[in-house]
This record gives C-alpha cells, sequence and structure tokens, in this order.
C-alpha cells in the first residue's frame, strides 16, 4: 500500500477521467492521497471530491504561485475552514523566487499566516519551496512548534538535514526518475527513510517514462521503484516506511478504517 502525498486529484485536468484514474491508482496499490489546495475559490470544489471516496484526504491552503488571486481574507476564511471541515494539513502555501512577478513581501505575509494557524490548529504544513529553502526554514524557525512537508524537494543535502531538524520531512516525486538529477537522486539513496514521503504532483511533475503528458497517483510506483533501485533495497522496504511516515504526519486512518 502506498500513500500519494501530494496530488492535485481536484485539478480541472483530471475531471474526465477522475473515477478511472482513481481506479487506477488503486489497482497500483496507492490506496491513499492527500490533496492540497491552491486558492480560496478551489476549497469547495477540493472538498467535495475528497468527499467521494474515503482514500481522499484534503488540506487547505493559499500557494505562493497563486498570489494575484490571494485576499487578506482569505486567511481568516482559512480558520473558519480548518475549524469546520477538519484537513489533515495546512497547504499547500510557501515561497516561490522563481517565478518572476511574484512580490516576496506578499508571499511571506501569506505564508507566514498559515504557519501561525498550523501551530494554532496543530496541524502539518504542506509546502512549497521553490529557490526559497533558506527563506523557507528561516520562516519555519521564526514561528517555531510546526511540522510538516517541503514537497517536491530542489534544495541541498544541509537544507534537508536542517529541515528534518525542525521537523519536516522530504517529498520526493516524478524528478527523481531523470538520470540527470544528480543531486536529488543523490540524495535519494542516502537520506534516512524516516524522512521521506512519496508523491506524484498530479497531474504535474510527470515522470521520466510518461514526459511531457498527463500525471496522475497510479504513478507512485514508479517513484517508488526508482528510489529502491537508488538505494539498492527492496521496493516493499521503501513502500512500508513512506506510508508509515504519511501516516504519523497527517494521522490519516488505516486503510478500510
Amino acid at each position: 500500500m502506498l500513500v500519494d502525498s501530494h496530488s492535485h486529484f481536484d485539478a480541472p485536468e483530471l475531471d474526465a477521467d477522475r473515477d478511472a484514474a482513481l481506479a487506477r491508482a488503486r489497482a497500483a496499490g496507492v490506496t491513499r492521497q492527500v490533496v492540497p489546495a491552491v486558492t480560496a475559490a478551489s476549497w469547495p470544489k477540493l472538498r467535495d471530491v475528497c468527499a467521494q471516496d474515503a482514500g481522499l484526504f484534503a488540506a487547505y491552503g493559499l500557494h505562493p504561485m497563486y498570489l494575484s488571486e490571494h485576499r487578506p481574507e482569505h486567511l481568516d476564511e482559512l480558520r473558519a475552514w480548518i475549524e469546520r471541515e477538519k484537513p489533515v494539513a495546512v497547504g499547500e502555501c510557501g515561497l516561490d523566487f522563481f517565478v518572476e512577478g511574484l512580490d516576496a513581501e506578499t508571499q511571506q505575509l501569506y505564508f507566514d499566516g498559515q504557519l501561525r494557524l498550523a501551530r494554532e490548529f496543530d496541524l502539518p504544513l504542506i509546502v512549497h519551496a521553490r529557490r526559497a529553502v533558506d527563506a523557507v526554514i528561516a520562516s519555519i524557525r521564526r514561528v517555531g512548534g510546526l511540522r510538516g512537508v517541503v514537497h517536491s524537494f530542489s534544495g541541498s543535502p544541509e537544507q534537508a538535514k536542517q529541515l528534518w531538524q525542525a521537523g519536516f520531512l522530504i517529498g520526493l516525486g516524478g524528478p527523481v526518475t531523470y538520470e540527470r538529477a544528480n543531486r536529488l537522486r543523490t540524495l535519494a539513496a542516502t537520506m534516512p527513510l524516516d524522512y521521506l514521503l512519496l508523491e506524484t504532483d498530479s497531474p504535474d511533475q510527470p515522470d521520466a517514462g510518461i514526459r511531457g503528458q498527463r500525471n496522475e497517483p497510479a504513478r507512485l510506483p514508479v517513484i517508488r521503484d526508482v528510489i529502491a533501485g537508488l538505494r539498492d533495497i527492496a521496493a516493499d522496504e521503501v513502500a512500508r516506511a513512506t506510508t508509515r511516515n504519511a501516516e504519523r504526519l497527517f494521522a490519516l486512518p488505516a486503510v478500510g478504517s
């Protein structure tokens, strides 16, 4: 059994065949998915999608790449959604210093607000950090009392260690399957399994086997197998460890419960 720790399963790209994609995921052994939000406007649909299957778990947040769609009052609305809907995490939130035109100060305002909400409600965070890992680490340390995952991690081994020390796990997905991703593959081969989560980031970040195509949670075993090969261990060992990590971080119920 596998947990896809980061799947945008509510995305419009999956509207036409969501039920079939869910069946394919189950057939591949992906029994549970954590589905993070990106904008306040997307929260109702995400809630409805997750309500259709017991293996889908919602997280609510404000993604830095959608900065133009956020309003300060959305942080108050997020508090109300957390209180009412009881999500498994706050997110997707974070910082993105790669995309031009995203004001860093405004990003920080929304990120800090979500960090404080996660601490207030004792929930893990799902964090986006693109060319912003040091700033994310500084924010986490400043607020304190936090835990979570930095998804699609692309930082250095030293940054990864700092995140582990701060109570955060590392999410790895499609990029680790590309042979030229040397630093990422070295991290996957050497990092402690206790800090690893698997993800697809569906419908984005396809693995090397479906380069340029729509991604979906059924591809998660590809990530598992590549990491197992890099570590020279059995795929089942990666599956057991990462599933246990996801269950612990997100307080997921056992399958069938």
